[in-house]
């Protein structure tokens, strides 16, 4: 079904200004996805500031150039999908939101690419990205690294002392 030109500038303009500040996004190719397996991505992505939507890449591509996103955009075939940061600071989290369904859907869903503070990001790349976790558990490990040398000190002290 055809869009007509007025839609498509409406589309347009409500893509742009979701894409003011764009932080981050990635393109997915989808096909054969039901409707509830649909909604349950929504959902899940929704609790993580992410939005999804699908729409006509000829307006996403517009709309990422009027944002100022640079470099080379990744191919985007077939049916394609994009989920987007709204709000946060953590800029992994729509690769990393969409990896739970990529590896759930691994036929109907795959990554495509997609950007980071204003610079495209290849599919390989967003692969990688989304395998980084959340920024709590990246700090809770940091907080082990730093406390790890204290704690096998107090061990070792401990055992010193059972053998006197």
């Amino acid at each position: 079904m055809a869009i007509t030109k007025q839609k498509k500038i409406e589309i347009l303009a409500k893509l742009t200004d979701a894409l003011k500040n764009p932080l981050a996004g990635v393109f997915v190719s989808f096909k054969g996805l039901s409707v509830s397996e649909v909604n349950n991505l929504r959902a899940e992505l929704k609790k993580e500031n992410v939005r999804y939507t699908v729409v006509k890449k000829t307006l996403l591509k517009k709309a990422l150039t009027e944002a100022g996103v640079t470099g080379d955009m990744p191919e985007m075939l077939g049916e394609t999908g994009f989920a987007y940061l709204t709000e946060g600071e953590d800029t992994t989290a729509p690769a990393r939101s969409l990896q739970v369904f990529v590896k759930k859907f691994k036929e109907k869903l795959a990554f495509l690419g997609g950007f980071i503070e204003g610079k495209y990001l290849s599919q390989a790349e967003t692969k990688t990205i989304a395998l980084i976790p959340p920024t709590p558990v990246l700090r809770g490990m940091f907080a082990n690294i730093i406390n790890s040398p204290r704690a096998r000190f107090a061990i070792a002290l401990g055992e010193v002392a059972k053998t006197k």
